[in-house]
Protein backbone atom coordinates (compact mmCIF):
# COMPACT_ATOMS: atom_id res chain seq x y z
CA UNK A 1 0.00 0.00 0.00
CA UNK A 2 1.24 3.65 -0.44
CA UNK A 3 1.37 7.00 1.00
CA UNK A 4 -0.93 9.29 -0.74
CA UNK A 5 -0.23 12.07 1.44
CA UNK A 6 3.21 13.59 0.98
CA UNK A 7 4.72 15.29 3.70
CA UNK A 8 6.52 17.70 1.76
CA UNK A 9 3.98 18.56 -0.64
CA UNK A 10 4.48 22.07 -2.90
CA UNK A 11 2.50 24.69 -2.63
CA UNK A 12 0.05 25.63 -5.41
CA UNK A 13 1.39 27.85 -7.47
CA UNK A 14 -0.57 30.91 -6.59
CA UNK A 15 0.36 30.41 -2.83
CA UNK A 16 4.15 30.12 -4.46
CA UNK A 17 4.14 33.20 -5.47
CA UNK A 18 2.55 34.96 -2.61
CA UNK A 19 5.30 33.78 -0.82
CA UNK A 20 7.90 34.79 -3.44
CA UNK A 21 6.48 38.23 -2.82
CA UNK A 22 5.89 38.58 0.99
CA UNK A 23 10.20 37.58 1.00
CA UNK A 24 10.38 40.08 -1.40
CA UNK A 25 8.45 43.02 0.30
CA UNK A 26 10.28 41.90 3.05
CA UNK A 27 14.10 41.79 1.74
CA UNK A 28 13.18 45.66 0.30
CA UNK A 29 11.26 47.38 3.26
CA UNK A 30 13.12 45.23 5.88
CA UNK A 31 16.68 45.16 4.61
CA UNK A 32 16.08 48.58 4.19
CA UNK A 33 15.07 49.52 7.88
CA UNK A 34 17.80 47.38 8.56
CA UNK A 35 20.70 49.00 6.55
CA UNK A 36 19.64 52.28 8.03
CA UNK A 37 19.28 51.47 11.60
CA UNK A 38 22.43 50.58 11.38
CA UNK A 39 23.93 52.85 9.23
CA UNK A 40 22.62 55.62 11.90
CA UNK A 41 24.02 54.32 14.92
CA UNK A 42 27.67 53.18 13.55
CA UNK A 43 27.51 56.96 12.51
CA UNK A 44 27.37 58.17 16.01
CA UNK A 45 29.77 55.27 17.27
CA UNK A 46 32.20 54.15 15.02
CA UNK A 47 35.19 55.90 16.76
CA UNK A 48 36.36 58.37 13.24
CA UNK A 49 35.77 62.13 12.70
CA UNK A 50 32.40 62.42 12.08
CA UNK A 51 32.94 62.55 8.26
CA UNK A 52 34.41 59.28 8.43
CA UNK A 53 31.89 57.60 10.16
CA UNK A 54 29.39 58.75 8.33
CA UNK A 55 30.89 56.83 4.99
CA UNK A 56 32.18 53.82 6.79
CA UNK A 57 29.08 53.72 7.74
CA UNK A 58 26.95 54.09 4.57
CA UNK A 59 29.83 51.67 2.59
CA UNK A 60 28.57 49.41 5.61
CA UNK A 61 25.29 49.69 4.92
CA UNK A 62 25.62 48.38 1.61
CA UNK A 63 27.10 44.86 3.29
CA UNK A 64 23.99 45.00 5.46
CA UNK A 65 21.26 45.52 2.77
CA UNK A 66 22.87 42.46 1.25
CA UNK A 67 22.99 39.81 3.82
CA UNK A 68 20.02 40.79 5.02
CA UNK A 69 18.42 39.89 0.99
CA UNK A 70 20.37 36.67 1.25
CA UNK A 71 18.91 36.14 4.86
CA UNK A 72 15.21 36.71 4.06
CA UNK A 73 15.67 34.24 1.02
CA UNK A 74 17.61 31.63 2.87
CA UNK A 75 15.09 31.47 5.58
CA UNK A 76 12.76 28.35 6.27
CA UNK A 77 9.80 30.55 6.13
CA UNK A 78 8.67 34.20 6.04
CA UNK A 79 8.31 34.42 9.81
CA UNK A 80 11.63 33.37 10.61
CA UNK A 81 13.37 35.71 7.63
CA UNK A 82 11.12 38.54 10.16
CA UNK A 83 12.28 37.83 13.01
CA UNK A 84 15.99 37.39 12.08
CA UNK A 85 15.36 41.13 10.50
CA UNK A 86 13.39 42.54 14.01
CA UNK A 87 16.02 41.00 16.47
CA UNK A 88 19.18 43.04 15.05
CA UNK A 89 16.96 46.18 14.06
CA UNK A 90 15.55 46.45 17.70
CA UNK A 91 19.29 45.75 19.17
CA UNK A 92 20.61 48.18 16.94
CA UNK A 93 17.52 50.53 17.78
CA UNK A 94 18.02 50.19 21.16
CA UNK A 95 21.93 50.72 20.72
CA UNK A 96 20.99 54.03 18.73
CA UNK A 97 18.63 55.34 21.51
CA UNK A 98 21.42 55.02 23.53
CA UNK A 99 24.14 56.41 21.27
CA UNK A 100 21.52 59.50 20.91
CA UNK A 101 21.25 60.03 24.70
CA UNK A 102 24.60 60.74 25.03
CA UNK A 103 25.35 62.86 22.21
CA UNK A 104 23.02 65.49 22.96
CA UNK A 105 23.77 69.14 24.09
CA UNK A 106 21.93 70.36 26.87
CA UNK A 107 20.58 74.03 25.92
Amino acid sequence: MTDTTKPNARPSQGRYRLMVAGRTLLAIFGGYALAAIATAFLSLTLPLDRSEAVASATLASFAIMAGAVIWVFSARTLARAAIGLALPALCLGAGLWLALGSTVQPA
